[in-house]
């Protein structure tokens, strides 16, 4: 079995990540079949339970407040609405929820006590259940861990340097506060980045140096191709090369070897080659649903086909048995000096540019 290392450098894992491709294919394969059953790929749902309006800056999200993205917002979701999004994605195969919010952070009332309601919830209809809010406190972490929370996801983006030319309204060191308050519960991280921003291979790496040495390791990892969406800061990039992700899975199945790695945004500019080369290289799980969020994505039927030609099949929740239980416990609201999080002052020229085009708009 492949061992779990915390002590990656940045050079190593450059070094991976430059290899011949058929090379590292080959190893990120190897690791793969070690660690996880290659027949196996975890299909999750993502629901967005409460969409646009978000005060951030993240310059390639199209839920952004201050850009013109044509993004309908909506309020929180019901609990019935999900329940009833949920019933239907578990019916098509999917084995994980994740429930998106655009939040900047996760605040106490009655739109948090809605969504712990919606966790507990999903937690009786036997799926695994992921919440992706935004920055969180320890004891909001805890609330969600008793409601039956499985997951919390919390991405890093990028490298640490890197992520200074997409986000100024937050601070790295704030998403690693929120993981090592989430670790401080039952509930497991998952955590990754999005490539195919501007970033440098050298920042790829920086960011699974980041997130190798986490201690544990994140239980599963996003790794997303950037979309483009109109009237974002990054709406000119070009289209992340499928060798690219294909090279980013694989590095990341050495660095992170127990982890689940997931092939998640960008999969509708990927040939179904391309897709069966990221499943070969070492991804594990995919998103499910004709949107993640508010991107295209895949058909659940055009998935299904896929992994009958590939001889996959979906992965049952909770395989290691670890369900979580719901406890009826209260729980103290957070101090409000736990709520001050960073608001860098630093500016980024394209996100400006961005928001100007907004307000003449």
């Amino acid at each position: 079995m492949s061992d779990v290392r915390h002590n990656w450098t940045k050079e190593e894992i450059l070094e991976i990540y430059n290899r011949p491709l058929i090379d590292l294919i080959y190893q990120s394969a190897s690791v793969h079949r070690e660690n996880h059953d290659p027949t196996e790929v975890q299909v999750s749902t993502l629901i967005s339970i409460k969409t646009g309006g978000c005060p951030e800056d993240c310059g390639y999200c199209p839920q952004a407040a201050r850009y013109s993205t044509g993004i309908e917002g909506n309020d929180l979701m019901s609990v019935n609405q999900v329940k009833a999004q949920a019933l239907r994605a578990r019916e098509s195969g999917s084995s994980r929820i994740c429930m998106g919010a655009a939040w900047r952070n996760v605040k106490e009332g009655k739109d948090f006590d809605q969504v712990v309601e919606m966790v507990e919830t999903l937690n009786k209809l036997d799926v695994e259940v992921c919440c992706t809010l935004g920055m969180l406190t320890e004891n909001q972490a805890k609330r969600l861990s008793n409601a039956g929370l499985y997951a919390y996801n919390h991405n890093l983006d990028s490298s640490e340097d890197y992520y200074k030319e997409v986000i100024s309204t937050r601070a790295y060191d704030d998403r690693l506060k929120t993981i090592d308050n989430v670790r401080k519960t039952n509930v497991t991280v998952c955590s990754g980045g999005i490539i195919g921003m501007g970033e440098s291979a050298e920042d790829r790496a920086g960011m699974l140096l980041s997130l190798s040495t986490m201690v544990p390791h994140p239980e599963s990892t996003p790794i997303n191709a950037l979309v483009p969406v109109e009237g974002t800061p990054l709406e000119e990039q070009e289209t992340t090369s499928v060798w690219d992700m294909i090279r980013m899975v694989a590095t990341t199945r050495i660095v992170l070897p127990k982890t689940m790695v997931r092939l998640s945004a960008g999969r509708t500019e990927m040939s179904k080659e391309g897709q069966a080369m990221c499943f070969l290289a070492g991804a594990g799980s995919i998103f499910a649903g004709d949107k993640l969020l508010t991107t295209p994505n895949p058909d659940i039927n055009e998935d299904m086909k896929l992994f009958e030609i590939l001889g996959l099949k979906p992965r049952k929740p909770y395989k290691k048995g670890d369900k979580p239980k719901i406890i009826k416990e209260e729980v103290p609201l957070s101090e409000r000096k736990d709520l001050k999080w960073t608001r860098p002052k630093h500016k980024i020229e394209r996100n400006i540019k961005a928001s100007k085009k907004h307000r003449a708009d």
